[in-house]
């Protein structure tokens, strides 16, 4: 590689660099607040800034007091979601229906008593 070649890139490298603290940063601070209980994961959820599109939901949940491996599976796997699955590529519906289980709107629950259960498998496949 030739030297100017190097001296192009450096600036983007660095760029990149810094780009990657502050996304870091930002996420740690969300997980303070969460854990600290000034923020809520359902409001993360709705909001959906920048710096946590690429967020797992597993990794946002177990951000919450009292929530570990166990609870953040079992939760998701009800509502018919991944672990893996990242913030930033929730559909509205799936965005709404956690953010609602999560702060204990009672809207959906009621909602899915009330659909037959050979509706509700049909909009969950």
């Amino acid at each position: 590689m030739t030297e100017s070649s190097q001296m192009r890139t450096e600036p983007q490298r660095l760029r990149a660099l810094e780009h990657a603290n502050a996304v870091r940063l930002a996420r740690a601070e969300l997980k303070r607040r969460i854990a600290d209980g000034d923020l809520s994961a359902a409001q993360v959820i709705l909001e959906c800034p920048d710096a946590v599109r690429r967020w797992t939901l597993s990794e946002l949940l177990m951000s919450q007091r009292r929530w570990g491996s166990t609870r953040c599976r079992k939760f998701l796997e009800r509502n018919s979601v991944s672990e893996i699955k990242v913030i930033g590529s929730l559909t509205d519906r799936q965005r709404h229906m956690l953010a609602e289980q999560l702060s204990g709107c009672p809207s959906l629950a009621a909602e899915a008593e009330a659909t037959p259960v050979s509706t509700r498998e049909l909009v969950w496949v």
